[in-house]
């Protein structure tokens, strides 16, 4: 590179520096006087640094061009300052690896446990995009006892060859080289997860160690890196391990061929362990979350298997999930909805061709020109309606989940809600709607869909790939989902004709009560809602109007009030008794359950409305607290009370505004000799019963025999039911969450829907794990 100065403003040395490929030599960091220029520079104050390489080339293609002569270069290339004239000696560049080590929140995010798993993500999507392109069918990920993760394909196999540009073998160039592989050419994957080519190098900078094997022709070959320098590890009779003596590589490529692979065999293996000095201590790699993906990735691409096999405690067996779902999205579509099917699951699948004016690379390889490249885009999409009024679509591009959207969930939206606008208006005078539009909601209400699109080198929003950015996506999505349902609606057959008629009634009826809600809120506002005169008789009210310290307690019947009432502060507790078991809502009807008057009376009191017109800043307490019996029934109350929040003012929830009172199972009297008082002790459990038994047996300590098991919140006094379940101060409480809405409106509809196959299985299943001496009979 030659510099060539001149007078002006320096302005390269922040935009290298920005960009983390150059920083000043040390030298440069000596006392304020010693300097000629500004003191992030340390130019002479009228000059500035004009880039000009040799042969004017660009400065992009002489880095390349220096880094393909010293594929090796170590961190810095650094000379210290031998004057004051500030010249190319002072700056330093980063080899591109060195850069990720540098800055890995650029490339994975963070370096806690996302980070790291956004690391095995990108190792996973390799081999996911092997099979995507009908190359493999089996993934296996494990998780080791000594902190690494391997992951095991069958697809073809990193290449071993040669590449001709950089005279390294194909896994080094995909392991060490940043934009380097398979993805950026047509001809290799039509569409794949991983675009930026940055995957596998960036995991092999960010690991203390990586082993890569590769199956191909007959042959297995093998390479390892150390913080992504290729070299051989010295492992002892212990196995393989980061700390292992390394020693480099001298040659160029030193691919190894180390056995012998079955004919037809291909696959790649990879191990690495993730680098301590890079990921913080607590990093982890999160089981549930690798579960969750690979099911995802099974659903997405019919007939690949994802295992996982989590062998990190040695003490126990390895726990191993296989997932395989041969049906596709169709398939993943039932699995997500929460509800009854009103409809079967449709399919629909499209294309449209668009064009893009992309930058590459010239033919010489050194300078960027623009380019305008036909793409083409796929759509496939599975509707299914039911007969709740939730949404719950996913949608994803290349398999990649977007959950935050972007234009090709705008398109669906879009489509979706021009052709039944257009539908309703074909079939007003039936259908009664008058001048009334559709809205999105109206048509979305208990839909659940898989959006996917599959598309060469997709544009996203943000380095974390959640909002497709593809501007074609949206036109190309809305005309498939117009097709596809155009050609249902139009179908002749009497199951689809039933269906496409159920369809209008039900956006029509959403759209009706939706209107209907929005004027009963208007003419019925809040300003009257803490007035007791409206509310329930039964309801014993507090004093305060600060809902952000007012407290619910819902207490099981007479009983339980005639307790909590005296002990209870009035001026911030309020109590609202209800008769045994309500009714169970996942079962019943919207209309049944606003009918029956303990749903209602809960309803009523909490004062925010139920359903898509729940609003939870008109809540009237801050606190909802379900306080029934330790027993059997009382769990049973419980959970009908924790479905009908869950079905009806789920944002309670959503808010962490539920909770659960903990009251004691067991009192223990501890009897002290001389004057000293007796101490009570409760306990919550029938463990930590025994376990304070044993402790005072073992002090010699004695206590009152028989000990007192609470069978009801009726049995206590007020004083110990103060103690125990109400005080702020000395209470237990479980806050009820809805972290992951989906499991638990599934565990919901098994415990209590109204099919009953399933909830027998769960039983059966679950019998031989009760202690039966427990059951309070």
């Amino acid at each position: 590179m030659r510099l060539r100065t001149g007078s002006g403003v320096c302005t390269l040395c922040p935009l290298l520096s920005s960009l983390g490929l150059v920083r000043l030599a040390p030298a440069l960091q000596g006392p304020a006087e010693a300097r000629v220029g500004p003191p992030w520079c340390g130019r002479p104050p009228n000059a500035r640094i004009r880039s000009t390489l040799e042969g004017g080339l660009p400065l992009s293609a002489a880095v390349l061009r220096s880094n393909a002569r010293q594929p090796r270069r170590r961190t810095w290339t650094s000379v210290a300052n031998s004057g004051d004239a500030y010249s190319a000696r002072h700056l330093s560049v980063l080899d591109g690896l060195d850069a990720v080590r540098k800055r890995p929140g650029m490339y994975i995010g963070s370096t806690d446990s996302r980070g790291l798993m956004h690391c095995l993500w990108e190792i996973i999507d390799n081999s996911v995009d092997e099979a995507l392109a009908g190359h493999g069918s089996r993934i296996r990920v494990q998780l080791h006892s000594d902190g690494s993760v391997s992951v095991d394909d069958d697809g073809r196999g990193v290449p071993v060859d040669i590449e001709p540009k950089t005279g390294l073998s194909g896994v080094e160039v995909v392991f060490t080289k940043l934009h380097a592989g398979g993805k950026f050419g047509a001809s290799n994957y039509g569409s794949a997860g991983g675009l930026h080519g940055v995957g596998a190098s960036v995991v092999n900078a960010l690991s203390a160690r990586l082993d890569v094997e590769v199956d191909r022709g007959g042959k297995t070959y093998a390479m390892s890196f150390r913080r992504g320098e290729p070299g051989i590890f010295e492992d002892g009779s212990g196995g393989p391990s980061p700390t292992s003596n390394f020693v480099p590589f001298i040659k160029t490529s030193e691919l190894r061929v180390v056995g012998k692979a079955k004919r037809g065999v291909t696959g790649t293996r990879v191990r690495y362990w993730a680098d301590p000095q890079v990921f913080i201590k607590e990093a982890s790699f999160q089981t549930n979350d690798l579960a969750e993906r690979a099911r995802q990735t099974a659903f997405l691409v019919p007939g690949l298997e994802m295992v996982i096999e989590d062998a990190r405690d040695e003490s126990s067996q390895p726990t191993t999930q296989q997932f395989r779902f041969d049906g596709g999205i169709t398939e993943f579509a039932d699995f997500l909805a929460p509800d009854a099917p009103t409809t079967d699951t449709w399919r629909i699948e499209g294309s449209g061709e668009f064009t893009e004016t992309i930058p590459v690379l010239d033919d010489e390889g050194l300078q960027l020109v623009t380019k305008e490249v036909a793409r083409t885009m796929h759509v496939d999409l599975a509707l299914r309606w039911g007969t709740g009024y939730e949404t719950n679509v996913k949608s994803f591009v290349n398999i990649i989940s977007t959950p935050k959207g972007g234009s090709h969930l705008a398109g669906f939206e879009q489509g979706m809600l021009r052709f039944f606008r257009a539908e309703v208006e074909k079939n007003a005078r039936r259908l009664k709607v008058g001048n009334d539009k559709l809205d999105k909601d109206d048509v979305l209400a208990g839909l659940t869909a898989v959006v996917t699109v599959r598309i060469p080198e997709p544009q996203f929003e943000g380095q974390t790939k959640e909002v497709l950015g593809t501007p074609a996506a949206r036109a190309i999505v809305q005309k498939a989902v117009t097709a596809g349902l155009t050609e249902k609606f139009a179908s002749t057959k009497r199951q689809d004709k039933a269906e496409s008629n159920l369809l209008l009634d039900k956006v029509v009826q959403e759209m009706k009560s939706r209107l209907s809600a929005r004027a009963h809120k208007e003419t019925q506002r809040r300003k009257n809602a803490l007035e007791s005169s409206s509310l329930p008789t039964k309801l014993v009210d507090c004093r305060s109007n600060d809902v952000a310290q007012s407290e619910l307690f819902i207490v099981e019947g007479d009983s339980a009030l005639g307790t909590a009432k005296p002990a209870r502060n009035s001026e911030f507790q309020a109590l609202l008794p209800i008769r045994g078991k309500i009714l169970n809502v996942q079962k019943a009807s919207i209309s049944d359950m606003l009918s029956n008057s303990e749903c209602a009376s809960i309803i009523q009191v909490v004062g925010a409305g139920s359903g898509r017109s729940f609003d939870i800043g008109q809540a009237r307490y801050g606190k909802v607290i379900l306080m029934s019996d330790a027993d059997v029934d009382g769990a049973h109350i419980r959970t009908l009370l924790l479905t009908l929040f869950f079905r009806y003012m789920r944002p309670m929830l959503d808010a962490g505004r539920v909770y659960a009172a903990v009251p004691p199972l067991h009192r223990v009297v501890i009897m002290h000799a001389g004057r000293k008082p007796n101490e009570t002790v409760y306990t919550y459990s029938e463990k930590e019963l025994h376990t304070l038994l044993s402790k005072l047996d073992k002090q010699g300590k004695r206590y009152q025999d028989p000990i007192q098991r609470y069978k009801g919140l009726g049995e206590m006094d007020e004083d110990q039911l103060w103690n125990t379940t109400m005080d702020p101060s000395a209470r237990l409480l479980r806050r009820v969450t809805n972290a992951d809405a989906h499991n638990a409106e599934r565990v919901f509809d098994l415990l209590m829907g109204s099919d009953v196959a399933p909830r027998k299985e769960f039983i059966i299943e679950g019998s031989e794990q009760i202690a039966r001496a427990d059951i309070d009979v």
